[in-house]
């Protein structure tokens, strides 16, 4: 059973007890978190396919912790200018497990 659920503009593929790093979501470690956007749902007998969203369904977990991401590197150059710079970004995450799909 997995579901196709949209959190935060993005789409995430989950499945009953997997671990999901979303965009930062607001709310504390150990919080239940639930994501009404249902696109697609998969029981083991069918494909429910929703248009947009699937009415009724829903995907609930739990706030694991806030994370931050892997370091990018952003360097911008203009040659013979004698311009470079060199930054750096780290995105925040939040880790959710799946509890229940439904």
């Amino acid at each position: 059973m997995y579901a196709i659920v949209d959190i935060a503009g993005q789409q995430y593929k989950v499945a009953k007890d997997q671990y999901v790093y979303a965009p930062k979501m607001e709310g504390e470690t150990g919080a239940s978190v639930t994501f009404d956007k249902v696109l697609l749902l998969d029981n083991g007998k069918g494909v429910e396919v929703g248009a947009p969203v699937i009415k009724g369904a829903k995907v609930s977990g739990k706030i694991l912790e806030h994370v931050k991401g892997d370091k990018v590197i952003i360097f911008k150059k203009k040659r013979r200018k004698g311009y470079a710079v060199k930054n750096g970004h780290r995105q925040q995450y939040t880790k959710v497990q799946i509890e229940s799909i439904g």
